[in-house]
């Protein structure tokens, strides 16, 4: 089946695979430039209804944000920024036809929603971003949860509810490793997620359930394989988390390879064994794995697709990808553009700004990174990171309140890019006063 646009003829047709921070930011502002002005038409695939921003995850996985408060509803952004959603997911590209092919739509019970078909594109962006990569590891797919979706995140936080009633009713003591929760991966989400659990374990215990002690019975421990915590930031932001987290009692260990998750725990390369209740595997990443064989497309190790620096695949000019499935140089070091929000951010401005004067024939532009640094939210507790660029004149360590309105601020900024001013301000104000009026941890 071929889906054909409704209309005209001659309008060029862009096509954004991937709803994420990035996929989404790019069509709203090109529906609102071109699609609005009946100079393109932009459509948006997504294989989910809703958005959710990624970094918040974490917080829907701990219990301190819910779901239903922060998702954005495709069809109902389209209709207000003038481009269309098609729900699907991508499981393959006709290049010579220029066609993205979409797999049937199932519902939960494997009845058929929508058939599979094909979207005919002019200009094709592809922003599938990554998932997590278990690298194979035994047991992981089978009894750890990867905070990989919103579905996946309250999966765990209603595992998490479950595993806390259980402890509280049940008339045995505890069994070794009951409540314990192990998360494999100390990069941001990894550390976000530890510290995050601190808080709303506490918070979920305080409501009623008087058997549990969260000081004694509640326990995190945080594997990491590299010798120390956030290893792609600096070392600095790395210690000064350390010593926060320590104070929470969370466990860390690190220089710890997981080799194998089973159902009471999780086993190392060194023969160590945790012991835990609920395993989290939030290390490495990868892009999806059709992307891996897309049509004659170069992709590499992680399945990403590579782009030059204009975010162009290397082998057809049509076709760009951009966030995390994209695998960008970065001038001057010998790594590509790290996986970050802000780097999906800055790419979807850019394509936004210079898309339209490269369909009409001009060159496409050269996009470059710009690290503005790195922070980490620690919950209610703290959070840390470091500021780059000209403003600071390099690199500046920011801790406490200043560094938690500054992590605020990314996901208002991202709010903005979606809404505008006066929705984004109406929103936050609503959130503060509703905020007061409720438990401050999902109780379900």
């Amino acid at each position: 089946m071929v889906e054909t646009a409704a209309g005209s003829a001659a309008a060029h047709r862009i096509v954004v695979v991937g709803g994420g921070a990035g996929g989404l930011e790019l069509v709203t502002r090109l529906g609102d430039s071109l699609g609005r002005k009946g100079l393109a038409e932009v459509t948006l695939i997504d294989s989910s209804r809703t958005h959710l921003w990624k970094p918040l995850l974490h917080r829907v996985a701990a219990g301190s944000m819910d779901l239903n408060d922060h998702e954005i509803d495709y069809l109902a952004q389209a209709r207000w920024h003038h481009f269309r959603f098609r729900l699907g997911r991508m499981e393959g590209l006709d290049r010579a036809g220029k066609q993205v092919l979409l797999a049937a739509t199932l519902d939960e019970a494997g009845t058929q929603i929508i058939p599979a078909r094909s979207v005919p594109y002019d200009t094709l962006i592809v922003a599938v971003g990554s998932k997590t990569n278990d690298f194979g590891t035994p047991g992981a797919a089978e009894f750890a949860v990867s905070l990989d979706s919103p579905r996946e995140a309250a999966r765990f936080h209603s595992r998490l509810l479950n595993a806390c009633l259980r402890a509280n009713t049940q008339d045995e003591a505890l069994q070794p490793g009951q409540l314990h929760i192990a998360i494999i991966g100390a990069g941001a989400t990894g550390v976000e997620l530890a510290a995050e659990l601190h808080n709303t374990t506490r918070e979920l215990v305080a409501f009623g359930l008087d058997r549990i002690d969260p000081e004694r019975d509640v326990k995190v421990s945080l594997i990491e394989a590299a010798p120390r915590i956030l290893p792609v930031l600096p070392e600095r932001l790395s210690d000064a988390t350390s010593q926060l987290l320590e104070k929470m009692n969370v466990d860390v260990l690190t220089g710890e390879r997981v080799t194998e998750v089973g159902r009471d725990g999780v086993h190392t390369q060194s023969g160590r064994f945790v012991p835990a209740e609920l395993v989290v595997w939030a290390a490495g990443i990868k892009a999806p794995e059709f992307l891996a064989d897309l049509d004659g497309l170069e992709s590499n190790r992680a399945n990403q697709l590579v782009v030059r620096q204009t975010l162009q695949t290397t082998r057809d000019p049509n076709v760009f990808a951009m966030g995390d499935c994209a695998s960008c140089p970065w001038p001057g070091r010998e790594l590509p553009v790290p996986p970050r929000a802000q780097a999906a951010h800055q790419q979807a401005s850019h394509l936004a700004k210079w898309l339209w004067p490269h369909m009409q024939g001009k060159p496409a532009k050269d996009w470059t990174y710009r690290d503005f640094g790195s922070l980490v939210s620690l919950g209610e507790y703290s959070t840390v990171g470091s500021l780059m660029g000209a403003l600071t004149g390099g690199a500046m360590m920011i801790e406490g309140y200043f560094a938690r309105l500054m992590y605020l601020s990314l996901y208002k900024m991202h709010e903005y890019a979606l809404h505008g001013f006066a929705k984004v301000f109406l929103d936050t104000l609503a959130r503060l006063i509703i905020r007061r009026t409720e438990p401050h941890v999902k109780l379900h």
